[in-house]
């Protein structure tokens, strides 16, 4: 018996087969990217969104875009637990400063940008971030122990290196969401300068609907910075497309009936159409052609491969008292739901469980859509909880 590969690819940041639905998204980066690669600056971008709706896929799709029209690049991911992200910022800038200086006629702008970085890297890391550079660090320029002068003379020195090799270069941050204020704060004012001087240097960043929020309150100037774009679920149209085109790869149609229970159940994300679409594959018995039948018979698997890869690993990193306060929110009803429900399913006042939607929108777990109410991140999370404490 021949087996045939799965054409379906869930996973956190995993490419699918067919990339549905992000032709604009992806037709503005390549504008952006087309700017830097002759030298000219460009507007840096942030994608936000719920979780599942496929933002690493698109930074990962333009960070290959990128390596494919010679664009130096570095990629970093910010860790919800850890407060390194000075430490990364350092080694990624270094490796991108490596990647533009073999010309000779440069050496005095390298020296320079290596001495700057030297100079940050041991005033804000305890392990200079395994970095050894040979230059002597320039005194008084990025020592002053102001972290938002310092970074900015970081970028600067990117920038001029930049500019000088007449080659932009694009700087990756994913789960931006966590990065700290004062961090997020050095980031903008550095990103802001580079912008005032022309230089080619672009951040493209994505994470969850509160950066927005975030990023206008430490800086107002933030949303004419950057191109806040929102990525959501799939058009009707494109998560079709997203579930049939893999499988007509393989020569495999699906019943119209078939498509339109899948639409139902997964709502367009595209996480969930990739999970739902290895099951369904698994469980066709070779058939050329997808039925109701066999979308219903991987409905099992599918919910339950989606319990344990997706919800419940997120549920296990809630406290108990977080935990309340999410099942809280399905008791309320509808989302987005008011905290003053929330608070009332508690039986406590909103000013008491206040600290625990601002921690859970801290982690992750909820955010804020509108002033007053709260949301899950991921999506369909409410029903993981009715089944999990079988809340009618």
């Amino acid at each position: 018996m021949v087996l045939t590969p799965n054409p379906y690819r869930p996973g956190a940041g995993t490419t699918p087969a067919y990339l549905a639905g992000r032709e604009q998204v992806l037709h503005d980066a390549q504008a952006v990217l087309e700017n830097i690669r002759v030298g000219f600056p460009a507007r840096s971008v942030i994608y936000y969104g719920l979780r599942g709706v496929g933002k690493t896929v698109l930074l990962n799709r333009i960070g290959e875009m990128a390596e494919d029209m010679d664009v130096p690049v570095e990629y970093m991911e910010i860790a919800e637990r850890e407060h390194s992200f000075q430490e990364a910022i350092v080694l990624h800038i270094y490796k991108l400063m490596s990647k533009l200086s073999p010309m000779d006629k440069l050496e005095g702008y390298v020296k320079k940008a290596m001495g700057i970085l030297k100079a940050f890297s041991v005033k804000y890391t305890d392990k200079a971030a395994g970095i050894e550079i040979a230059f002597d660090p320039v005194h008084g320029i990025a020592d002053t122990g102001n972290l938002p002068n310092d970074m900015t003379e970081l970028f600067l020195a990117l920038g001029r290196l930049a500019q000088k090799r007449e080659q932009g270069v694009a700087l990756f941050i994913d789960e931006i969401q966590y990065i700290d204020d004062a961090d997020f704060e050095a980031l903008i004012e550095a990103l802001h300068r580079v912008n005032q001087k022309g230089y080619p240097l672009v951040v493209f960043a994505a994470g969850l609907p509160k950066i927005v929020r975030l990023a206008g309150e430490i800086k107002s100037y933030a949303e004419r910075l950057f191109q806040f774009t929102a990525i959501g679920s799939l058009s009707e149209a494109d998560a079709r497309l997203a579930l049939e085109k893999p499988a007509a790869k393989m020569q495999v149609t699906f019943e119209s009936d078939a498509v339109a229970r899948v639409l139902v159940v997964t709502e367009g994300y595209p996480y969930f159409i990739q999970e739902y679409g290895k099951w369904i594959w698994e469980n066709r018995a070779h058939a050329d052609t997808i039925t109701v039948a066999i979308v219903e018979r991987a409905y099992r698997d599918f919910e339950s491969a989606m319990d344990e890869a997706f919800f419940k690993v997120r549920h296990d990193r809630a406290t108990p008292r977080e935990l309340e306060f999410m099942t809280a929110m399905v008791r309320s009803g509808e989302l987005p739901c008011n905290m003053k429900d929330v608070a009332q399913q508690m039986g406590e006042s909103a000013q008491k469980v206040g600290p625990l939607r601002a921690q859970l929108i801290h982690k992750g777990f909820i955010y804020a859509p509108q002033r007053g109410t709260v949301a899950f991140t991921v999506p369909q999370f409410d029903r993981y909880l009715k089944r999990v404490y079988h809340i009618g």
